[in-house]
């Protein structure tokens, strides 16, 4: 391993979080008002990230900062990237109505010219677990060229309040990503667990698929990579007033062409997030029972 190495963490916090309804990143879940991000950004620095790069939306800076990014400054380097609907690649522009974000694999480009080492990314709203941390840092530092996606056991991200969106992996005998299919709305239907797509075609699951909860690792050689699918993209859907392009479909289109690896680390952990705001109460309890077992501090910031 190459001590050399410090992984960066790229935190895509951009969304509003409609199904939520509201500003769901701010939300505090600790005892000390602390959010999902702080426990994201404790547990990644205690696994060996050096700084963190926030994606969010200009106008939600201030709040933001104040809320968020104060909590940083004195303990790790903090820097902001903007994603705006209108940031497009030369050539190409925003079509007229167009308010929906354009996906996680434009929320990663805009830090683009923040980030020259390697890195991982995290959604803003998700706890990933100490554990899984350690796996992602490990994999950034040991100068391999493979990227990376941290899997987690489907039955254990699911809600409660509603059908959730997943990737669903397949992964080979070696352990490496072979492509990840969007299952939208997966759900429990009584002791079984279904997917109904929009053609209203069911799919019965068993719970112990792989899945990814987007959480990754990569070197900074993807984002010309993600440049060139993204213009793609836009050729083929950039009229499209609701395409999103998604960092799944990227990915599998890299690997499909033979110009990723992509290493799939498993988490033992348990992941747990707040797609609805009746999960909330879950996630506090979930975070105090941690609290309780010494996995965290009474207060992180103090």
């Amino acid at each position: 391993m190459d001590d050399m190495i410090t992984p960066t963490l790229l935190v895509l916090a951009a969304g509003m979080g409609s199904r939520y309804g509201g500003l769901k990143q701010l939300d505090p879940v600790g005892p000390d008002d602390e959010t999902i991000m702080d426990y994201s950004i404790f547990d990644a620095r205690r696994a060996g990230f050096g700084k963190v790069v926030f994606v969010i939306r200009k106008e939600i800076e201030k709040a933001f900062e104040e809320r968020i990014g104060s909590r940083y400054e004195k303990r790790v380097p903090v820097e902001y990237v903007f994603q705006e609907t209108d940031d497009l690649i030369p050539g190409f522009s925003l079509p007229e109505g167009r308010t929906k974000p354009w996906g996680t694999t434009h929320a990663i480009l805009m830090a683009a010219n923040t980030i020259h080492e390697p890195f991982g990314v995290i959604n803003a709203d998700d706890f990933y677990g100490a554990s899984s941390y350690r796996l992602l840092a490990q994999h950034l530092q040991s100068g391999t060229s493979d990227y990376a996606m941290v899997g987690f056991v489907l039955s254990n991200t699911l809600s409660e309040f509603g059908t959730v969106a997943r990737g669903v992996c397949h992964v080979t005998e070696d352990g490496y990503l072979k492509d990840i299919t969007e299952l939208k709305s997966i759900e429990r239907e009584g002791p079984r667990i279904i997917n109904i797509d929009p053609e209203g075609q069911k799919t019965v699951l068993t719970g112990s698929e792989m899945v990814s909860m987007n959480m990754w690792g990569f070197m900074p050689g993807v984002f010309p990579q993600l440049y060139d699918y993204f213009q793609r993209f836009l050729k083929r859907h950039g009229n499209d007033l609701r395409a999103e392009c998604y960092l799944p479909s990227s990915m599998n289109t890299l690997i499909e062409a033979g110009q990723a690896r992509v290493k799939v680390l498993r988490s033992a952990d348990a992941w747990f997030g707040v797609t609805y705001r009746e999960d909330h109460p879950r996630v506090v309890h979930s975070v105090s029972r941690l609290i309780e077992q010494g996995t965290y501090p009474h207060r992180l910031w103090r």
